[in-house]
């Protein structure tokens, strides 16, 4: 099967969906309207409220939502064929996913940027509310652990790839003073300036493997997670425009460029996918995903299909720096069909290797043995990057061959193998980091937000000492997670918990669609929720009895498999209670036609009685 189809097929679809059902959503569901001013104009503090031009915006968005997940999902996904995961990243992305992030985004600018926590407090019940905050805590410190820890696997021991991501920050600080103080509103300038920067770091990064600086850049495993706990925790405490949003808009030019430089790439190489439509792993049995293509496929492939970590930053940092409401249908709806377009060129890369080299790769030694399949050019690979590929687990170092494969496959390109791999090594770290700062500031958001209940002071994101005893609990925890897991024991409960807050979300902007008594338009968001409430508590479940209980039985893991197993459940209990608290609430307004307008239970009944609009209740 040649890749070409695919991608027209996606950029045909995703265009299709951007032009007509996105607009649809706009117009009819939840009718945006320039006239509401934004939290970023009402609230305006300089710190976390902050109006920002919608170009930079988008690219803060997308840098923050396109983490680890539509890299590493597809590619690990990959076991089962290229079909599978082809169609859920094409469905899912347009029907669930843009779906998911759109209406989010709406739902908090129309509630002064609060949190997906708050938001069901109001639009579902108080008790939604609270297990909404412990289930979302949970799940964001399991999700920042999951991208972070690809990341430890991507930078250990690489000087090149350490330099040019440390070299990011201090450009990007230059570009937020440049936009914000020293030539205010230039952002064509601040971008010039920017991009250069990146380019000239990627450019110096490779010579840094050579030079007597190596050591300095040359991090353990333990030492890139020190350094990148104390980026997140930096990060989270500064100003939204000093250095969060110009260095998410800076690698978001790396980010895009790139997927568009690997898009023209497969369609003048054209490659073929070695890997078959379907292999015998659907049906279990599979080396990378101990489990069966339903429903493993749909927690596997996270972001780039749908991904409840969306919520967190379309609930927290985007909605308070919104100029205007249209601005959030590009950053909403186009931002995660972008990520989609990722997921897509991701798969492509990983199914464009030999079966052999894939598994290889993929699986540590003894376990391909025991496949029983054999490598193609996995000798002549490792030779032509410089490095031993065989038993690099984690999919990163497989997207990395793949790109580079893509990219040398262009005429003239032949020679750079080494260099292409080494930047998707690059690429991808910076894809993740982009999360890893944005994800630790929402989550400091949500534990002030939960902590502001005990003691009010300790909501208020402008006071510094809860700030930072907030980011702290926070880069601790994820840390903590990425210290001691490895991917087969993370990545599954991250994809568990990332999708049911997915459905968590999809039933909270559910519950405002038929608040504001659009009733008519409510499945938009019920479809793709049920879907993903079923397919993710069936892979949970199966993921406790068969993944990690057995963990417990060997005293090396058996405390990994008790607090992963614990997790799990938890969260899977919260999603179950918050849907539950969602379905009572529904019941309330569609049968006893009881709805909440500024606070007070009013009845349809009532005399001169007039619905509220979407984002009033």
């Amino acid at each position: 099967m040649n890749a070409l189809p695919l991608i027209i097929i996606t950029l045909c679809v995703m265009a299709i969906a951007y032009r007509y059902y996105s607009a649809f959503i706009a117009a009819k569901v939840i009718a945006l309207d320039d006239s509401r001013l934004t939290p970023a104009h009402t609230l305006n503090d300089g710190q976390n409220y902050h109006p920002t031009n919608k170009w930079v915006l988008f690219g803060h968005h997308f840098a923050a939502i396109s983490g680890a997940g539509p890299l590493i999902g597809p590619v690990l996904a990959a076991q089962f064929g290229y079909l599978p995961g082809f169609l859920w990243l094409l469905a899912g992305v347009v029907l669930a996913g843009a779906v998911h992030d759109f209406v989010t985004l709406v739902a908090s600018i129309r509630r002064k940027g609060r949190s997906l926590a708050e938001i069901a407090r109001h639009e579902i019940s108080p008790l939604a509310g609270i297990i909404g905050s412990i289930a979302i805590l949970i799940i964001v410190v399991i999700a920042l652990a999951g991208l972070g820890l690809t990341v430890v696997n991507a930078l250990a021991d690489s000087s090149w790839g350490t330099f040019t991501i440390a070299m990011t920050i201090p450009i990007a600080l230059f570009v937020g003073l440049w936009m914000y103080r020293i030539r205010p509103g230039k952002v064509t300038e601040a971008s010039i300036i920017g991009v250069i920067g990146v380019f000239a770091a990627v450019i110096v990064g490779s010579f840094i493997p050579h030079s007597s600086l190596a050591p300095y850049f040359t991090l353990s495993r333990e030492g890139i997670i020190i350094s990148m706990a104390v980026y997140g925790f930096i990060a989270s405490v500064l100003p939204v425009w000093l250095l969060l949003c110009p260095r998410d808009y800076l690698s978001s030019y790396m980010k895009i460029g790139t997927i568009a430089a690997l898009v023209i790439g497969v369609i003048i190489v054209h490659p073929d996918l070695k890997m078959p439509a379907l292999t015998e792993f659907a049906n279990g049995g599979g080396p990378i995903i101990p489990g069966k293509l339903f429903p493993f496929l749909f927690i596997t492939i996270a972001c780039g299909a749908i991904s409840g970590f969306h919520s967190l930053v379309a609930s927290g940092t985007t909605p308070k720096m919104i100029g205007k409401e249209s601005d959030a249908r590009m950053i909403g709806y186009g931002a995660m069909l972008m990520e989609g377009l990722v997921g897509v060129i991701a798969l492509i890369a990983a199914c464009s290797l030999h079966p052999g080299d894939y598994f290889a790769i993929n699986v540590v030694p003894a376990k391909f043995q025991a496949l029983g399949m054999s490598t193609v050019n996995l000798a002549e690979l490792s030779a032509e990057v410089g490095e031993s590929l065989a038993g690099r687990t984690g999919g990163a170092v497989s997207l990395a061959v793949g790109f580079a494969q893509i990219f040398t496959g262009i005429p003239g390109m032949r020679s750079l193998m080494s260099y292409w791999y080494h930047f998707a090594i690059m690429f991808e770290a910076l894809f993740i980091l982009t999360t890893i700062d944005t994800g630790t500031r929402v989550a400091r958001f949500l534990v002030q937000e939960f902590g502001g209940r005990l003691w009010k002071p300790f909501e208020k994101t402008d006071w510094l000492p809860g700030t930072l005893l907030s980011t702290f609990a926070v880069v601790f925890t994820w840390g903590y997670f990425i210290w001691t897991g490895s991917i087969s024991t993370i990545w599954p409960m991250f994809g568990t918990a990332n999708q049911l807050l997915a459905a968590v979300a999809l039933s909270v902007a559910t519950s405002a669609i038929i608040n504001a008594g659009k009733v008519r338009y409510v499945w938009v968001t019920v479809v793709p929720m049920l879907f993903v409430a079923v397919t993710t508590l069936t892979a949970g479940w199966l993921n406790i009895v068969n993944n990690f209980l057995p963990l417990t039985k060997n005293s090396q893991t058996a405390l990994q498999g008790y607090i992963n197993s614990i997790l799990t459940a938890i969260i899977m209990v919260c999603a179950v209670i918050v849907l539950v608290e969602a379905f009572r609430k529904w019941y309330k307004v569609l049968v006893k036609k009881e709805y909440c307008v500024a606070g007070e239970i009013v009845y349809a009944s009532d005399k001169n009685f007039t619905p509220p609009t979407y984002g009033c209740c």
